[in-house]
């Protein structure tokens, strides 16, 4: 295999060097293209291009492969638990039990956040959504703690780093009380990372709240499997909010923002509200045959991905996840019937295996969230709490990386040539 690239251009031939990292597809370094030829690429959604070097994630969507740090997803998932995944993300290796002990009690320690925050919600609408309460109070952050502002510290980005993993769950159970009427309640550091993110969310004040291991298990398996999914739109929003110098908070607010969008951080809802509109299995067959017409808008929502032309290897674990769930809350409702028959049909009817349209992750965490007791406005904050460990991740290395710049992409002009102004009398 060749070392360089070669393109001719505008009468031109040039070369370049091909990358290659420790897997996956090579990569041709195209930096000095526009000095020396006068011309861009042009790549739309930046789907053929790389932006960033990284070792953090990696991706094989054909062979349905994804690694934090080299270690693969499900075996992560089965085996550590979501504040040993996040001492990885961050430090690049798993921790002894004495730097796990370590990292967990700093987490817990940030758990709290500054009291003037709660006066923060009381300006918001009872009924807003909980993701526009997100982006706005963890944008805030950086009003509270200029301690850890400054990118060039590391200290202060290791210590902003903790605060946005420790203070999220806080954040987003305080979004949740909010939104039903229910006052908030202050972290517990007896508990763990998710069972103090559970009694927040859904214990109350006058009496006791007894954390459901099967439920704890679930959500820490529900953040691993979340907590970074390499240059995706919401962390590539974070490194390019971070290329321009801006303060960590105002970064992981960005990522927040972009993961709203229901084509990113939404995709479980719609899973789940399609299954609502399905309602009983004995209707399925029906929205098989619509979802096979091309002249019928109905899509099977949940099944394939973008990046995944096979298993989603989270959806493996997801599957097993939402048995133990079902099980542990003697769950009986019709819609998560609904999912499994649907799941089953899917999985076994050769136009869906031909397409590759196999269940994704999204499809069974909506079913398992709904079944704990959230509601489907909270499903994306979920998302962004388990993902802002790898959008800091990911911000960090950004920050080191000497070959960082300022984001700037180019486009393809196809407006107006320069025209003369005529005054507004004269048109």
């Amino acid at each position: 295999m060749s070392d360089t690239a070669k393109f001719s251009i505008h009468g031109k031939d040039v070369e370049y060097p091909v990358l290659s990292g420790t897997v996956g597809p090579d990569v041709v370094d195209i930096r000095k293209l526009y000095g020396q030829t006068d011309a861009f690429t042009y790549d739309p959604g930046f789907t053929s291009t790389a932006s960033c070097q990284s070792k953090l994630t990696y991706i094989d969507g054909d062979q349905g492969v994804l690694l934090h740090r080299g270690y693969p997803i499900g075996e992560l998932a089965e085996q550590s638990s979501f504040m040993e995944v996040a001492y990885l993300l961050l430090n690049g290796e798993l921790p002894s039990q004495g730097e796990l002990d370590g990292f967990s009690r700093t987490i817990t320690r940030h758990t709290m956040v500054h009291e003037q925050l709660a006066t923060f919600f009381r300006g918001f609408r009872r009924d807003a959504h909980p993701m526009a309460i997100m982006c706005g109070v963890v944008g805030a952050l950086s009003a509270f703690y200029h301690d850890s502002t400054d990118i060039r510290d590391p200290q202060q980005r290791t210590i902003a780093s903790h605060r946005l993993i420790a203070k999220m769950p806080t954040l987003a159970a305080m979004a949740y009380k909010y939104s039903v009427g229910q006052p908030f309640l202050y972290p517990d550091n007896s508990l763990s990372y998710t069972g103090n993110f559970l009694r927040m969310t859904f214990g109350v004040p006058a009496e006791p709240y007894e954390v459901n291991p099967a439920v704890e298990r679930a959500m820490d398996r529900i953040f691993i499997l979340h907590a970074d999914h390499e240059q995706n739109a919401s962390t590539s929003t974070v490194r390019l909010a971070g290329s321009s110098g801006a303060n960590p908070f105002a970064c992981i607010a960005a990522g927040i923002a972009c993961l709203w969008g229901p084509a990113h951080g939404g995709a479980n809802e719609a899973a789940l509200n399609m299954l609502r509109e399905i309602g009983t299995p004995d209707r399925i067959p029906e929205f098989i045959a619509r979802a096979k017409d091309k002249n019928d808008p109905f899509r099977l929502m949940g099944f394939g991905h973008r990046v995944y032309k096979n298993y989603d290897p989270r959806a493996t674990v997801m599957q097993k996840t939402v048995r133990e769930v079902f099980d542990a809350l003697k769950v009986n409702d019709p819609l998560f019937e609904t999912a499994l028959r649907l799941e089953e049909i899917a999985l076994n009817d050769e136009y869906f295996v031909e397409k590759k349209l196999f269940p994704n992750v999204d499809f069974y965490s909506g079913v398992i969230l709904s079944a704990i007791g959230f509601p489907t406005s909270m499903f994306t904050v979920l998302f962004a709490l388990a993902r802002t460990v790898g959008w800091v991740a990911q911000w960090n290395e950004m920050i080191t990386d000497p070959d960082q710049k300022i984001g700037r992409p180019r486009q393809l002009y196809t407006g107006p040539t320069q025209r003369t102004f005529v005054p507004v009398g004269e048109r």
